[in-house]
């Protein structure tokens, strides 16, 4: 048994450890390439994914905000304004709670974006976030209209448009992105399940970011 163990160990490492979880879908449009990769003696093509565009946008600090901020990191998304009902400050507070679960891991990222910035300049933001004591990783983001409107609709693929003063139509889902930049994840920001679900599907994300440059185990 003593001899047995370790290799019953490296089982459970390099074939059970990877297998635990379901990996996470890919979201929006698929392109099929022109180049493949093999697995287990045969040619798999390979997969185009929809990725987010590169976007400039500004935080609360006023610092500017683009990928570089998420270089081999993955983030959570959601929209909002500081004159929103109720919605936005129930999304908020749970990526208030998520921020607090993860806030020893350099890796995971989160961003609220306005989708009122004409309003919601830098110091609104600032005042607005001061009452969630964000960690440096939770970033709330300004910038033009245009910008926002197609990280949401064209990047993020979810619902955000102005429907009148003050007033704004925009989903309410927490978005998960990896490094890669591509949508693994939608979770309803004022569903309890749906945050739970999304905070454990962080943890697959991690996994999988890890595989990409972890050495074999044993």
């Amino acid at each position: 048994m003593i001899l047995a163990l370790p290799g019953f160990l490296y089982y459970l490492l390099t074939v059970k450890g990877k297998n635990r979880y379901t990996p996470l879908p890919f979201y929006g449009s698929k392109t099929v390439a022109k180049t493949s990769h093999r697995v287990h003696g045969k040619d798999i093509p390979d997969t185009i994914y929809h990725k987010l565009d590169e976007f400039k946008l500004t935080d609360q600090n006023g610092k500017p905000v683009s990928f570089k901020n998420f270089d081999k990191k993955v983030f959570v998304a959601a929209f909002f304004y500081t004159r929103c009902p109720e919605v936005c400050n129930t999304v908020n507070s749970f990526v208030d709670s998520l921020d607090i679960n993860y806030r020893k891991n350099k890796m995971v990222h989160f961003v609220s974006i306005t989708v009122d910035p004409e309003h919601d300049t830098q110091p609104v933001l600032k005042q607005y976030a001061a009452k969630f004591k964000p960690s440096d990783k939770w970033l709330f983001l300004t910038g033009d209209t245009s910008t926002i409107y197609n990280l949401a609709h064209n990047g993020l693929l979810v619902n955000a448009s102005k429907a009148g003063e003050g007033s704004f139509i925009l989903d309410d889902k927490l978005i998960l992105v990896d490094s890669e930049k591509r949508i693994r994840g939608y979770y309803s920001g004022t569903s309890r399940p749906d945050v739970m679900k999304l905070k454990d599907e962080i943890k697959v994300l991690i996994a999988e970011e890890l595989r990409k440059v972890d050495k074999a185990l044993y």
